[in-house]
């Protein structure tokens, strides 16, 4: 779903807080609300963004990329040396 929020004289909005309205509206956990791609309008005070709600934490890491697991914490990477 694409996104939009508004925030009149205010910087940037944190994802925590847009995942937790989206939840609050959705009524669903939010952990299971994935958002990426935000982007501020020039001149500020709207931001456009994108976002996934999946019906379960299972669901979500099996059809989300692993970057953004990742970045929730919810993926480890695996780090080996670049020399073999």
């Amino acid at each position: 779903m694409v996104t939009d929020v508004l925030q009149p004289g205010k910087a940037m909005v944190p994802k925590t807080e847009i995942r937790e309205e989206l939840a609050k509206m959705y009524k669903t956990p939010p952990d299971v609300i994935f958002v990426f791609g935000f982007r501020t309008h020039s001149g500020g005070g709207k931001t456009t963004g994108f976002g996934m709600i999946y019906d379960s934490l299972d669901y979500a890491k099996k059809n989300e990329p692993q970057h953004r697991l990742a970045r929730r914490g919810l993926y480890e990477k695996k780090r080996t040396s670049r020399k073999q």
